[in-house]
């Protein structure tokens, strides 16, 4: 055997016979001829039953199994549902004495066993959801077949043989890969793992190819639009590509669970050089800024090429690909924003802000942190590994956040055992019970070392989850989703419940904190525009008949949307007489000039207030987060919209910051209008607008949506989208 030949043969071990089959990608080679011992001189076949031809039927399939939208060349169908295809013979089937069969195969190693090798003879009936054949229609030297598969079967791309027996071997049709099949799961069908039963939700979950990322903060929501383009060309190839990346076992691939658990460790970068390398520190040298990217098709159709992690992501951007990745494999899947979302370090559902003497906070020992709001999705599919009544939506997590297994992954953990404190039941579910539920703890260190409690706060975090709604643009609130009304008897129950199961909290009986009961304090930040000054107002209730004298600390910080500190931009301490009985507000400025030179992508403040009461040594605090009003893009469009048809859409922005943009890069995307186009601009001077026109033919009639965004070093996340109505020609 000569060296070259050796040198492919993959290595075995010693525990299987067959190396792993873990690549959809791979190819056996599969004879034509299978001889059955010693082929007589005679033989030529030619003269037994020969396929001539095999006609696919894309057409008529594809509408039937909702697969018409995607841009393949190949068919598609989904599982545990009928498709029909037709065989021509070089001569007419005779049934009495004709035997032949199709054959489906995927990866390098197919064995029956493992599902990765299909035969199906030719059946007078078709059982539901199990693989099997039947003859609908004969005519000439066709036939044509209904056939059905396995509503457990692989998802992925199989290669089809038809087989026919002779008295000496079995011939097959030589390989041809435009009868190539893809499988895909199917919400449609009662008996596959990820049936939803509601038409509306599949139309959205499954073939919306457009969705929201709601950020922002709880106290100002934001909203942009994200083209997941499940539908574009390569996509689908790229998705099955990133199972292979991440060696998922072949005989797998039917198992959503599986399937979500492996692609929340390849989305991101961390330990497998999977998708999107994350950047949290405000550099994106050598890649695009998170808030640049307008959709997931780049990214994925990058790594596809390239094999390298695509820089750069955050959280929705791990989400919006995720989201991508699911829908396309035809796994129901949506979106959520958590705001106020807790990153417990060590997941014992208590954040521990440690304030210094002046009563702010010590970030060199504050390790916890509360982002202002953390993207992550929802996968639909039952859980026959749980007990009966944890199916449904499944929270999974692409981000790289903890490990889990060793491996930056979180999910799928099931959202009503996590509503219902039930978090011993596997993926992860301590992790997201904590994101939505930690308390809020700030301590002191005494003189004598040890931490005293000075305030607790229970409410802050996970105030408020959202969605996108069902066949609408607006917000969808399913806080009660995750978790119980806040203080009501269920969610004490849901805590004890979490706590008995191992999740860590320490008890906070500590004889030590009694706070001060008699005043509130509270806070509001004046809604601004980026470049304008604004006020925060903190006001006082005192309902005791003593008067107090508060001496109170303001800071204000530039945070990253993490809730991480990147500086402390505003010191301002004051003394606050409250009298007994009433209500005192105080305003502190806080002036562009004093933010405008640090500010970060996200335009976000952070601000604790922290008042200690001087007669009784009492600490009140609290914490907001805010966002600036960023400015939008206006997107227009001209003359008549029709599939095949150009036509023009123009970008519009006005400059309004009190310096030059530099060095500006505007993308613009539509699923199924445009492609994903840039445009480079080196300079917009201030209060002037910059105006950016595109020709186009759309090839999708339809409701369509086109996405912009702009960036900049000095301003990011610019956003403007506009809903379209494309004509049929």
């Amino acid at each position: 055997m000569s060296e070259t030949t050796d040198q492919k043969k993959p290595p075995l071990n010693g525990r299987r016979a067959l190396p792993s089959n873990n690549s959809n990608d791979e190819e056996n080679e599969v004879p034509e001829v299978e001889a059955f011992g010693l082929i007589p001189r005679g033989f030529n076949p030619k003269d037994y039953l020969r396929v001539v031809d095999i006609h696919m039927f894309k057409d008529i399939n594809e509408q039937q199994h909702h697969t018409d939208k995607y841009y393949n060349p190949k068919l598609i169908v989904r599982r545990g549902q009928s498709f029909q295809i037709q065989v021509d013979f070089n001569r007419p089937y005779n049934p009495q004495t004709d035997q032949f069969w199709l054959e489906y195969l995927i990866g390098r190693y197919p064995q029956q066993n493992k599902g990765t090798y299909i035969p199906i003879l030719v059946r007078d009936v078709l059982k539901p959801g199990e693989w099997g054949a039947k003859i609908t229609h004969k005519e000439n030297n066709s036939i044509r077949l209904s056939i059905m598969s396995s509503a457990t079967c692989i998802v992925g791309k199989f290669r089809l043989y038809v087989a026919v027996l002779t008295p000496f071997g079995i011939l097959r049709t030589h390989r041809n890969s435009a009868t190539d099949t893809y499988i895909l799961f199917n919400p449609w069908c009662q008996q596959d793992a990820v049936y939803l039963d509601d038409e509306k939700e599949r139309e959205e979950y499954v073939l919306n190819d457009v969705g929201i990322v709601f950020h922002g903060n709880i106290n100002d929501i934001k909203l942009r639009s994200w083209s997941y383009g499940q539908f574009e060309e390569n996509i689908l190839d790229a998705c099955l590509f990133l199972m292979d990346k991440a060696e998922l076992e072949l005989s797998g691939r039917g198992n959503p669970i599986k399937i979500c658990r492996v692609a929340s460790a390849v989305i991101n970068s961390r330990d497998d050089n999977g998708v999107i390398a994350g950047s949290w520190d405000n550099t994106y040298t050598n890649g695009v800024p998170p808030s640049a990217w307008t959709g997931s098709v780049d990214i994925l159709l990058e790594y596809y090429s390239s094999k390298k992690p695509v820089r750069y992501g955050q959280c929705w951007v791990f989400a919006g690909v995720f989201n991508t990745f699911l829908r396309c494999l035809g796994i129901p899947a949506r979106l959520i924003t958590n705001y106020s979302s807790a990153h417990d370090n060590n997941a014992n559902l208590q954040l521990d802000f440690f304030l210094d003497d002046e009563g702010k906070v010590d970030t060199t020992t504050t390790k916890d942190s509360v982002w202002n709001y953390h993207c992550w999705n929802e996968a639909w599919m039952t859980r026959p590994d749980l007990p009966v009544g944890f199916g449904g939506w499944q929270a999974v997590d692409g981000t790289p956040q903890e490990t889990s297994d060793g491996m930056y992954r979180c999910g799928p953990a099931s959202v009503q055992a996590i509503k219902h404190g039930h978090v011993c039941f596997q993926f992860d579910a301590p992790f997201v019970y904590a994101e939505v539920n930690s308390d809020i703890v700030y301590l002191k260190r005494a003189k004598n070392g040890t931490q005293v409690i000075e305030n607790i706060d229970t409410s802050h975090v996970g105030q408020l989850i959202v969605t996108k709604e069902v066949g609408r643009d607006g917000m969808m609130e399913i806080t009660e989703e995750y978790k119980f009304q806040e203080g009501s008897e269920e969610e004490r129950l849901a805590l004890e419940t979490a706590v008995m199961y191992g999740v860590k909290k320490q008890t906070t009986q500590d004889t030590s904190y009694q706070p001060q009961t008699d005043i509130d304090m509270e806070f509001q930040v004046q809604k601004a525009v980026l470049g304008s000054d604004f006020k925060v107002t903190i006001t006082f209730r005192n309902k005791s008949r003593n008067t107090y004298t508060a001496t109170t600390y303001l800071s204000g910080n530039i945070v990253f949307y993490t809730g991480v500190t990147k500086n402390e931009f505003k010191k301002h301490t004051f003394s606050a007489k409250l009298e007994p009985y009433s209500s005192s507000a105080f305003d502190v400025v806080i002036k562009s000039s004093e933010y405008l030179s640090d500010l970060l992508d996200q335009a976000s403040f952070h601000f604790f207030v922290t008042a200690r009461i001087n007669e009784t040594g009492k600490i009140l605090a609290t914490q907001k987060a805010t966002v600036l009003e960023i400015p939008a893009l206006r997107i227009k469009t001209q003359g008549a919209m029709v599939a095949g048809k150009e036509m023009s859409v123009t970008v519009e922005f006005t400059n309004p910051l009190k310096q030059t943009l530099e060095n500006v890069t505007l993308r613009l995307e539509g699923p199924g209008v445009l492609r994903t186009m840039k445009k480079e601009f080196r300079q917009i001077p201030m209060n002037s607008t910059l105006i950016w026109e595109v020709k186009c033919i759309p090839n999708r009639p339809g409701l369509r949506k086109l996405i912009a965004s702009l960036n900049c070093d000095a301003l990011r996340h610019v956003y403007g989208e506009l809903n379209i109505q494309i004509q049929k020609p």
